[in-house]
């Protein structure tokens, strides 16, 4: 018995041992940095949606995860899982106020989504002044919900807030088919620095209606016993693209966001690949669109029934040493499930560890891709090293590889491979996320 015990320690040592030595041979820093840098190289142009910087990284994506072998999701012929959207731009507004045309620079139309848009005093509901003396947020939500049709007039002390939104708004919005086809559900015009309507007022709104192409890029490792049950391991491959120029740079490479946690995306299908032992069914996704609504988690969320999902890893900035210092990363949400839990007891006895999101005032856990599958209930978290509260170079012209810390890179995706091999074999299963109410 003695001897029987003994002989199957040696073996589950040299297993262990065995393993150690196949994940270093697979996921080795040449391999993360060539992804990491091809990523985030100034040829992809920061990787804005619908720019063919975007383009040229599906493409990439695509091309390594061929190399690896994976299969294309359910139902479709390549890697690419392409979706529309609909890109409503102001063109032209003018607003009319007792004989006097408004300057465009103080016109701000919000809600329109069609092509052209007219109405007055007579078929609105007119128009109101905000109150200088109260919260221009709170008014400002107060009137989206209302929906109605209607002239906001701004006092100037509202000015900064008026010209971010413009800002903000300047390129227009995204919206699917259908919101083009409802009735529309309420426009507001805000004017800055008219006090009052004594008369009358007219509006003409015309906005350019483009169908824009969008396209997540995603590949799976069937399961064996479990393949209905799904792991799902992500991370958005989207950036900010060209910005203001600092020092003659104008490229927003988006190095650590999140070419880093694409990179761990891509590098976990070829170990799991290699391994070859998931009971589960594992996809692998690079999300498009996060950076300007999370359209493309969307998407794929809806696609799929939530329930076969058993676990979702979004991997986001992991380039940088954590909070907690070298090997760590911390888990969004933490503590709506025991998905963090399951991942703490598989790494029990190496240096790395995982940790609750310590930045509970940011939000981050419904800021990422996870959020959309862990409202329907899917234990859906993001692992993360990013120091947020402090993060510079977060969102700047400035977040290159040179800034990475590239061992920090590689050992949390080598912690993400190890720890999460209970599940994909089907040992463990995160309990569910209570679902949002809708």
């Amino acid at each position: 018995m003695i001897k029987k015990l003994l002989y199957t320690s040696i073996i589950l040592f040299l297993s262990a041992q065995v393993s150690a030595q196949d994940i270093n041979k697979i996921i080795t820093k040449a391999y993360v940095d060539g992804l990491i840098k091809t990523l985030s190289s100034d040829g992809m142009q920061g990787r804005a949606t619908f720019t063919p910087g975007i383009d040229r990284a599906a493409t990439f994506i695509e091309g390594e995860f061929k190399k690896i072998g994976l299969k294309p999701l359910p139902g479709l012929k390549g890697y690419r899982q392409t979706f529309y959207k609909y890109q409503v731009k102001p063109v032209s507004a003018v607003v009319v106020i007792d004989g006097k045309n408004i300057a465009a620079e103080n016109i701000l139309a919000i809600g329109n989504v069609t092509e052209s848009l007219n109405f007055d005093n007579t078929n609105s509901a007119s128009w109101i002044k905000l109150n200088p003396e109260q919260s221009f947020i709170t008014q400002y939500r107060a009137l989206l919900s209302s929906k109605k049709q209607q002239l906001v007039l701004v006092d100037p002390k509202f000015a900064d807030y008026f010209k971010q939104l413009k800002n903000r708004t300047k390129n227009g919005s995204y919206v699917d088919e259908k919101n083009l086809t409802e009735a529309n559900t309420g426009t507001l015009v805000f004017i800055l620095n008219q006090d009052t309507v004594t008369n009358n007022f007219t509006v003409s709104l015309k906005n350019l209606v483009s169908k824009m192409p969008l396209y997540n890029v995603g590949g799976i490792i069937p399961g064996k016993s479990k393949a209905k049950e799904m792991v799902v391991f992500s991370g958005h491959y989207d950036h900010l693209g060209i910005m203001t120029a600092v020092n003659q740079d104008s490229i927003a490479n988006g190095a650590d966001d999140n070419a880093s946690g694409t990179t761990a995306m891509i590098a976990l299908a070829k170990y799991y690949k290699k391994l070859n032992n998931n009971e589960r069914t594992l996809v692998f996704v690079a999300f498009t669109a996060e950076e300007i609504g999370g359209y493309g988690a969307r998407y794929f969320s809806e696609q799929l029934n939530p329930d076969d999902v058993t676990a979702m890893f979004n991997i986001e900035m992991i380039g940088k040493e954590s909070k907690f210092g070298k090997n760590a990363a911390f888990i969004t949400g933490f503590e709506r499930s025991d998905f963090g839990k399951i991942l703490q007891k598989n790494l029990e006895g190496s240096p790395f560890t995982f940790h609750p999101d310590p930045y509970p005032q940011q939000n981050l856990f419904y800021r990422s891709d996870n959020a959309t599958l862990a409202a329907l209930g899917v234990p859906a978290h993001t692992i993360s090293t990013d120091q947020i509260d402090i993060d510079k170079l977060y969102h700047t012209v400035a977040d290159e590889y040179s800034t990475l810390d590239a061992e920090n890179v590689l050992s949390t995706i080598k912690a993400i491979a190890k720890s999460a091999i209970s599940i994909i074999k089907g040992i463990d299963t995160p309990s569910r996320i209570p679902k949002l109410e809708q």
